[in-house]
């Protein structure tokens, strides 16, 4: 039988009310009736790859409890766009403000200890931006640092390990970093780079769903969880932020996304930048 062209995919109201219910349940985030040809164009994908001809077939493996499907399916809708040094104004104040505090709250310890989490790290540029950072603080470089970035979706976190990307990816970022941080490829890959080996080291890319528990106990002294609570409602938005406000440390800091915001959600937080908040203490 002939596969179906892209737009003959029969794809019915309880086809969209069905998966949009599936992942809500699973991840947390909502799909309005806008994101209907999101899914729709996501899914065909899935649907071509499994030699499907409806989405009621879809629909019908995943209610059999097809896990596989449903990892593949999650990851197909999630949204991973992202570049080095996004909303630049956060790492700054990560350089220029969070870092000076935690070197003179901590220089007097035996071995300083440093815990950031990177929640919704995408394809990994956001955790090697952090990780720059935290490496061009010279108090820092003996310090005991570890970077967790944790991500719902299985595939873009092999990239993210990997650690390559399109040279497009380093519009933001100054010739010196790109210089220091980063190795060009060459012949075949001459438009794409690689991290250097030194960033990988202090990072851990681990999968992480976040409505569900975190094996993690902390505490973190910086979360960046950035244009992620946008996909949920104000009930699981409360949630993540009290939990988020749980395991940081007593004046740590949380960095949301330009269109997120604390405000009406909680009162653990206060304003210490723009989309940048302290833990109250």
């Amino acid at each position: 039988m002939q596969q179906p062209e892209f737009s003959d995919y029969k794809f019915t109201d309880s086809d969209f009310n069905f998966i949009s219910k599936l992942i809500t349940g699973h991840t947390g985030i909502r799909l309005g009736s806008t994101k209907r040809e999101l899914v729709y164009a996501r899914l065909t994908k899935r649907l071509r790859a499994l030699g499907l001809h409806t989405f009621q077939e879809y629909c019908d493996l995943l209610r059999d409890g097809d896990q596989h499907e449903l990892i593949n399916c999650i990851n197909a809708i999630t949204t991973n766009v992202t570049t080095f040094f996004r909303e630049i104004h956060h790492f700054q104040f990560l350089e220029q403000t969070v870092l000076p505090e935690l070197v003179r709250q901590k220089n007097q310890t035996v071995m300083p200890r440093v815990r950031v989490w990177s929640a919704g790290c995408s394809t990994g540029e956001e955790p090697y931006s952090i990780e720059i950072v935290l490496r061009e603080q010279p108090a820092m470089q003996r310090w005991n640092v570890r970077i967790l970035a944790t991500d719902l979706d299985t595939h873009v976190l092999e990239g993210a390990q990997q650690g390559l990307y399109d040279i497009k990816q380093l519009e933001k970022v100054s010739a010196e970093r790109c210089k220091r941080w980063f190795r060009m490829g060459s012949g075949k890959n001459d438009q794409q780079v690689s991290v250097v080996p030194e960033l990988r080291e202090r990072i851990r890319f681990r999968q992480l769903n976040l409505k569900e528990t975190w094996p993690m106990r902390g505490p973190f002294d910086v979360i960046f969880c950035r244009n992620v609570v946008i996909y949920f409602d104000k009930e699981m938005q409360k949630l993540l932020f009290n939990r988020f406000a749980d395991i940081l440390t007593p004046t740590g800091y949380l960095f949301i996304g330009h269109s997120e915001s604390l405000f009406g959600i909680t009162d653990r937080f206060q304003v210490a930048g723009r989309t940048i908040y302290q833990k109250v203490y």
